[in-house]
């Protein structure tokens, strides 16, 4: 049988057992959420307001990345709550050993996007430089919402992969 995500209600149970037991209920209550938006973190954690987000995108199928992530940012937050450091200090590498995680990193492969894009046009402002894509063709009388000059309108028409730019200042 195939994993799937745990819903939010089980994310917010997860992270009070994993609380109570890891870090003796230390951590204050944070809201767990997903980010579909997210490309290439697995996880987040926001203080203000006090909130962990996880990416669907990475951890769907992935029961041990999940806990892993979920762990992590809470690592974060357990040293923010004792007014430590709490980034990836000698603390949080020492939390982590004795959690059994073995890298503040993940490999996050080559996840397709959840929902592929299908934005087909750029409005351009030549003047101040803002862009904005569109799946409709804007009408032709578009105007910039900053500096009221008309947008200038690109249609998409081929995605290619763009080179590493290592790779091209190396052949130089």
């Amino acid at each position: 049988m195939a994993y799937d995500l745990p819903d939010v209600a089980e994310l917010q149970l997860l992270f009070a057992q994993y609380n109570s037991l890891h870090f003796d209920g230390q951590i204050p209550s944070f809201r767990i959420a997903y980010n579909a938006r997210f490309s290439n973190v697995a996880g987040r954690i926001t203080y203000k307001p006090p909130l962990i987000e996880l990416s669907p995108k990475h951890l769907r199928g992935k029961p041990d990345d999940l806990r892993e992530t979920l762990l992590h940012e809470m690592i974060h937050g357990w040293l923010h709550a004792r007014g430590e450091n709490s980034g990836h200090t000698p603390a949080f590498k020492r939390k982590m050993r004795e959690l059994g995680l073995k890298s503040i990193y993940h490999d996050l492969g080559s996840a397709a996007p959840l929902n592929p894009s299908t934005k087909r046009y750029i409005a351009r402002c030549e003047k101040c430089g803002m862009e904005v894509l569109r799946r409709r063709k804007p009408p032709a009388n578009v105007v910039c919402a900053r500096d009221r000059k008309p947008l200038t309108i690109f249609e998409i028409t081929e995605m290619r992969e763009v080179e590493p730019a290592r790779a091209a200042h190396a052949r130089r």
